[in-house]
């Protein structure tokens, strides 16, 4: 009997990764870099963001692009679903009424349906679900690649009425993006073997530069009055409104995988890159695109989001893995 609810508290854990994320909104809260602080973590997160994608550049294999790139239908379904359905669905739930999502939290919400999707995790659900893993690993590196490019394209337009993106915003995203992506993939084939047997090591200093990002985005956020802002009320409904976004993505994914015919093993890759997120992705993205006090409130959103996805699709994946058909090879 004690078996069954021990199974549930697994899957209700938080990740300890957003434990440590939420611990630097907390620490920002009580203890805010400012005064002389300001600017030494002002240029620490201008490094700490390149950083992060030097090492996306290095980490992310050509050859991954290139492998099930034939299944186009599949990629663009995934494709259309993150940059297209999430987008207009971001879009539409930040312009319902106040009282159901704050105004405040609304840009917030908008960014984070342009975000690219995850790859670590949806490639660890898929092979979790015995879907089809090589078409995962080649959607989910499409889309980190297109993302770097779209997701700022389409935050520009959706959120237009809140001000756009500047000029200054455009040269950041060349010069704390790009740049460091094509200097990470150009050197691939020199550090590429040093970087994969660092994986672990490395692992630790992309996680930590982007708990400097949340933590320098909170500070200047407290500084600036964000929980003056935001009431726990507002959390409460955030929390909904992510639960509600993921809920619907997930239908249309699955609605679509089956409406067009797909295996089941592609089904499974298309739930699970379409639905998701990158926090990794979206936190460095918008230390560019959002600097001052409003970013702790762009980011405010993607962390419930990350947390409610890792925990519905951890359900999900369990659920296809006891399916009774053969298992999938992973092509």
């Amino acid at each position: 009997m004690s078996a069954k609810p021990a199974g549930w508290l697994t899957r209700l854990r938080p990740d300890w990764y957003i434990v440590l994320i939420v611990s630097m909104v907390a620490l920002a809260s009580v203890l805010p870099a400012q005064g002389a602080a300001e600017p030494v973590f002002k240029v620490a997160t201008k490094i700490a963001i390149a950083f992060v994608f030097f090492l996306h550049g290095a980490k992310l294999s050509r050859e991954a692009v290139i492998r099930g790139v034939t299944h186009w239908r599949l990629h663009l379904l995934v494709l259309a679903t993150t940059f297209g359905v999430f987008p207009l669905l971001g879009l539409g739930m930040a312009a319902l009424p106040s009282v159901i999502t704050p105004m405040a939290l609304a840009p917030g919400i908008v960014f984070l349906s342009c975000l690219p999707s995850t790859i670590q995790s949806s490639i660890g659900f898929t092979a979790i679900a015995r879907g089809n893993v090589a078409a995962t690993i080649a959607s989910a590196t499409a889309s980190n690649l297109l993302g770097i490019l779209l997701t700022p394209v389409l935050a520009g337009l959706l959120m237009n009425a809140h001000g756009g993106l500047s000029l200054h915003s455009a040269q950041s995203i060349v010069v704390q993006l790009l740049v460091p992506f094509v200097a990470g993939q150009l050197l691939r084939p020199l550090i590429g073997g040093w970087v994969a047997n660092k994986a672990k090591l490395l692992s630790y200093a992309d996680r930590g530069s982007i708990l400097l990002v949340v933590y320098s985005a909170f500070s200047e956020a407290v500084v600036g009055g964000i929980w003056r802002q935001v009431s726990a009320l507002d959390l409460l409904r955030l929390l909904l409104l992510c639960g509600f976004m993921l809920a619907v993505v997930l239908g249309f994914t699955l609605w679509a995988a089956r409406t067009f015919g797909f295996a089941k093993e592609d089904e499974i890759t298309i739930v699970f890159c379409g639905s998701k997120k990158s926090l990794a992705s979206g936190v460095p993205m918008a230390g560019v695109l959002f600097p001052g006090a409003t970013l702790g409130l762009m980011l405010l959103p993607i962390m419930i989001f990350h947390q409610i996805q890792l925990m519905a699709c951890a359900t999900i994946a369990q659920a296809y893995a006891k399916r009774a058909d053969s298992p999938a090879e992973t092509r």
